[in-house]
């Protein structure tokens, strides 16, 4: 899904810095891609959790392509299934590590850029496993709750600056991480679904894009469902 958001970025004209912590290849080959289209883009190997390493991120790619305008924050990491009987505050941890430690610090680290261009873009990729409350994933779901209360908190904040916070909020994607799902599992989310089908990167990235153009100009501090319907309200 990430690999589908920077080549649209990119096919929208924005410079793309693809990050990366340990699958190189498959970061290098979205920037072959994108060149290859005619496009800009640069990948940097980072620690999105690490205060260090963020810093040394941002400082990277602004000397490279600039300052960033859209930051997407899209970092995640496992998401096993805990039942409350054997839940634990480092199960809690490990999702708020990428759900809100992770944005807090890409945020402040792009922020001074940001503001030096008069304003910016944050999209953040959550998920409406929230408005569904899955069961055996509450620290999943306490996280991606705290990463809309961001969302909502930091589109206040930094409205007069001139720089919009929204979240997607996608349903079931099915990515490399769910090769091992079923067809009867597809089936059976698919007949949940209004539309009867899961969702593609490619329509995530479509809404992510949207969010990043002079169209969405007037749009902050939202969240947009891309589900078919699943989550309504």
């Amino acid at each position: 899904m990430g690999a589908a958001m920077a080549r649209r970025l990119a096919a929208d004209g924005w410079s793309v810095a693809v990050n990366y912590r340990s699958a190189a290849e498959d970061a290098l080959t979205v920037v072959r891609d994108i060149r290859a289209g005619g496009g800009t883009a640069e990948a940097f190997r980072a620690d999105v959790t690490d205060e260090e390493s963020v810093a040394d991120l941002i400082e990277q790619v602004t000397a490279s392509l600039g300052p960033v305008g859209v930051l997407v924050l899209n970092a995640t990491g496992p998401q096993p299934s805990v039942a409350v009987e054997d839940l634990t505050w480092e199960a809690h941890l490990d999702q708020l590590r990428f759900f809100v430690k992770s944005p807090t610090l890409l945020l402040r680290a792009a922020l001074p850029g940001m503001k030096t261009l008069g304003g910016g873009r944050v999209i953040q990729i959550g998920s409406d496993a929230f408005h569904r409350a899955l069961p055996g994933m509450s620290a999943y779901v306490a996280a991606k709750g705290a990463q809309l209360g961001l969302t909502r908190s930091w589109a206040r904040e930094l409205g007069p600056h001139n720089i919009t916070v929204n979240l997607v909020a996608p349903g079931w994607v099915p990515v490399e991480r769910h090769a091992s799902a079923t067809q009867e599992e597809l089936r059976a989310y698919a007949s949940e679904v209004p539309l009867r089908r899961t969702g593609t990167p490619a329509e995530v990235a479509a809404t992510v894009s949207f969010l990043a153009s002079d169209a969405a100009g007037f749009i902050t501090g939202e969240c947009l469902s891309i589900n078919g319907g699943h989550t309504m309200g």
